[in-house]
């Protein structure tokens, strides 16, 4: 497979058909190593528009959804960004680009393991990873933006409070089949606006389907 081409296809096929046009971002899926991302066995579907199973029932997104969070969030150099699912790490990689410092947790340690490998192989550094469940705790923020690579059911306010004044947070929201994918600014306060940006499947995140569990 000429990995080169399959990427640039990806790019130009795939996700700037898909309406993102961010040139930051287009040229980010140009230069991160999707291919190095993959399991073992999976290669060819690399530039594949479809998820790729990693094990523990989750895939990693499409390279279009990838593309459509990346653009929504816009992640620019000095943000200080928040992951929620690591998975294997490509879109860590693609938000370190971008921001160049990310905390990205996830609830199985093995993913960590997998992904700090695939993550130092792609030399970025400033990089921090934690094993965590989103749902019970976040990490010690602000963040400028946050970026839920799982869907929710019900949705958490938890994420935008651990937002900065002015911070933008891609969530998925919603049951099956057609769940709403949201960018949320955080305007200062508890105050927050959100919109609907398209409809889309993502699988929850693990415990993503049950109610929150935590007071105000």
């Amino acid at each position: 497979m000429d990995t080169d081409f399959a990427r640039q296809q990806m790019v130009e096929q795939q996700v700037r058909a898909w309406t993102v046009l961010d040139p930051d971002v287009l040229q980010v899926l140009r230069e991160i190593p999707r291919e190095q991302f993959v399991p073992t066995g999976y290669e060819s579907l690399a530039f594949a528009d479809t998820e790729i199973p990693i094990g523990r029932g989750q895939s990693m997104m499409t390279p279009t959804l990838e593309g459509r969070v990346l653009q929504a969030l816009k992640p620019a150099a000095g943000d200080n960004v928040l992951e929620i699912g690591t998975g294997t790490g490509f879109l860590t990689a693609c938000l370190a680009r971008l921001a160049g410092q990310v905390t990205s947790i996830d609830i199985y340690d093995d993913f960590l393991g997998t992904a700090r490998a695939n993550i130092e192989d792609s030399g970025l550094g400033d990089v921090t990873l934690l094993q965590m469940d989103a749902t019970e705790s976040l990490p010690e923020g602000p963040f400028d933006a946050i970026a839920v690579t799982g869907s929710i059911e019900t949705f958490d306010p938890r994420f935008v409070e651990a937002l900065a004044p002015g911070g933008r947070l891609f969530v998925v929201v919603g049951a099956g089949p057609a769940m709403d994918a949201r960018i949320v600014t955080r305007s200062g306060g508890n105050d927050w606006r959100s919109e609907s940006l398209f409809e889309t499947a993502l699988a929850p995140l693990v415990n993503g389907v049950e109610p929150p569990r935590f007071s105000f």
